[in-house]
């Protein structure tokens, strides 16, 4: 797999993702918004890959939205406000749909945090299942002190993750988190000493989940995504017509067999 701002390797069903532009701070331009969702629609179709980690090289996760990408959007514009607002939402949904691909893969996916999250990375993180960072981090919800709101994702997903008050507190003032306090609101599960244990500890974590049925961790995701736009009723019909196909499932019997026998379970790709 070759892109120009990702590398992705695979290695004992464990997708390794990494944003690789560390000399501008990992900055989202425009080869990150064109290649994320094709690299997720990949990875999700994959049979060779239960679970991915999200990393960023150098010293930072994620600075944000690149300027100069900004920038270049900003000449595209005439001088017909009604016109301009038709590009404008047209561009927003383009982007909103890229990092949808990240929440919408089949497959968990799990980011490993250092240095710098800002802006549109709190964007793409609020996407993952979960969060793990180094000592070193840094949050903050910065659209707000470039005069807007944050139109990718935070807004509506982060509600979910550390609270709606928190959310709120944090997107109004714009101001930073460092790694406790992000630990303390539910942010990141966990907060490692610097960034090779994060990325050691993190890997390691998603090669278990890897080791798992793969039909019960995407129907698992899937119950769980659901959940977030339906009622508890809603769900648990869902979920008894999933089970009712998935409970034939082979995995079923080896999962049993494996947990009586006290050893390992093998499960094939799907």
């Amino acid at each position: 797999m070759n892109y120009n701002f990702f590398t992705v390797e695979i290695t004992d069903k464990v997708a390794q993702v990494q944003m690789n532009r560390p000399a501008k701070l990992n900055a989202m331009g425009e080869d990150f918004w064109l290649e994320i969702p094709q690299i997720f629609a990949r990875l999700d179709r994959d049979p060779g890959v239960r679970a991915v980690v999200l990393s960023g090289a150098g010293e930072h996760f994620c600075s944000g939205i690149d300027l100069m990408y900004l920038a270049s959007l900003a000449g595209q514009l005439g001088q017909d406000p009604g016109r301009n607002a038709l590009i404008l939402r047209d561009h927003i949904k383009r982007l909103q749909a890229a990092l949808e691909a990240v929440d919408r893969c089949g497959k968990p996916v799990l980011a490993a945090i250092q240095g710098y999250c800002i802006g549109g990375a709190v964007d793409l993180i609020s996407a993952c299942d979960m969060r793990y960072c180094s000592a070193d981090a840094r949050f903050s919800i910065k659209e707000i002190d470039v005069g807007m709101a944050a139109d990718v994702g935070t807004l509506q997903r982060l509600p979910r993750i550390i609270g709606d008050g928190v959310m709120r507190e944090l997107a109004y003032t714009g101001r930073f988190v460092e790694a406790d306090e992000a630990r303390q609101i539910g942010l990141v599960n966990r907060v490692y000493s610097d960034r090779d244990s994060l990325l050691q500890e993190v890997t390691q974590l998603a090669g278990e989940i890897a080791g798992k049925s793969p039909l019960a961790i995407r129907g698992t995701k899937e119950m769980i995504r659901y959940m977030r736009d339906h009622d508890v009723d809603d769900g648990l019909n869902y979920v008894a017509t999933w089970n009712a196909a998935m409970l034939q499932s082979e995995d079923l019997r080896v999962a049993v067999a494996a947990q009586m026998s006290k050893k390992t379970a093998e499960f094939k790709d799907c």
